[in-house]
């Protein structure tokens, strides 16, 4: 892998390292600017999915950190980036950095899928032959 997809793989895996820890921490777990933000965070917080998302955050950091279950570490994750960006640039949009956040995570997340492409591309077919 490329140095590029290395610094990728560090960044991304450090913050949704520090991205899972910071729920178990009082405090720090943001719930936004906006009373969308918050409603939506809130609600998450309320209904006990946010306790499964940080563990998810967590556990993936730090595989894709460790350079451990890339693969489905980065598959797990994709569903939360989308949901990061939909937070980050609809709900408590901070520009630039909010916005940017937003677009920059999904994006890591798929640079760090694009290496197994090969792999994925028969999940992508929509009507497969008979085996």
């Amino acid at each position: 892998m490329t140095l590029g997809y290395q610094i990728v793989r560090v960044v991304f895996g450090l913050w949704f390292t520090y991205a899972g820890i910071e729920y178990f921490i009082p405090g720090l777990q943001p719930f936004g600017t906006t009373p969308a933000a918050q409603n939506f965070t809130h609600a998450l917080v309320d209904s006990g999915l946010m306790l499964i998302v940080k563990i998810m955050e967590l556990v993936g950091g730090v595989l894709i950190l460790l350079n451990r279950a890339v693969l489905p570490s980065a598959l797990a994750m994709l569903p939360l980036s989308i949901v990061i960006a939909f937070w980050n640039i609809w709900l408590d949009p901070a520009p630039p950095v909010g916005i940017a956040f937003g677009i920059v995570t999904p994006l890591f997340n798929l640079i760090l899928l694009w290496p197994y492409r090969a792999r994925l591309e028969p999940l992508l077919v929509w009507k497969q032959a008979p085996a």
